[in-house]
């Protein structure tokens, strides 16, 4: 797949996963994540995808430090309906890397494994996203803020003028330039204190 450079350049995730080293999927359990592959799943880059990649990003590295993440072991609740906003292409990316699913998960095997009921919505939390480690119970409680690093004044104006059909092809490819630049810019800017805030 042909895709803008920082797409190589974000920080990737490696978590093990129990399932994949007993089923031989994965050498001693270990999967990588890249920006890439949450790209492939949601079908597209922007601030949001970018957004939910951070977050979970910056989630796991408070709860495990400089240790790896055990994947399926990991509750995941939002603040908000999965229906609503975003909500729902955030949720998507949570879920690949953590595997996370509502009551469509994988239902396990003699009792482990399980990856159901590990995901939720509508939470009363102060954040958008908690994350809890099922050995531990520690938490980790996440935000992400895009207007810290803004877009140019003329993007949404570009884009409505392609959603409208009244953009030309150099348009088209000036909107789509630009946009990337912004989500490059945001991954680029992932450790700013105000892009991804965690409690």
């Amino acid at each position: 797949m042909s895709h803008p450079s920082f797409f190589d350049t974000a920080a990737r995730i490696t978590m093990y996963d129990p399932l994949a080293e007993l089923l031989g999927a994965a050498d001693k359990g270990l999967i990588e994540y890249s920006y890439t592959e949450v790209v492939k799943l949601a079908g597209h880059s922007c601030p949001t995808v970018a957004g939910a990649y951070l977050m979970t990003l910056r989630a796991l590295k408070h709860l495990y430090g400089d240790g790896i993440a055990q994947r399926g072991d990991i509750k995941v609740e939002f603040r908000d309906d999965q229906l609503d906003g975003v909500t729902g292409v955030i949720a998507n990316v949570v879920g690949l890397i953590t595997g996370a699913t509502v009551d469509n998960g994988f239902k396990g095997l003699a009792g482990k494994y399980d990856r159901r009921n590990l995901m939720s919505f509508n939470a009363p939390i102060e954040g958008e996203i908690r994350y809890q480690r099922l050995d531990t119970g520690a938490q980790a409680t996440v935000s992400f803020n895009a207007s810290v690093v803004p877009g140019s004044p003329g993007l949404m104006p570009a884009l409505h003028r392609v959603l409208a059909g009244a953009a030309t092809e150099e348009e088209r490819g000036g909107f789509a330039r630009d946009w990337q630049e912004r989500v490059g810019s945001i991954l680029e800017n992932a450790d700013h204190p105000e892009l991804v805030t965690c409690a």
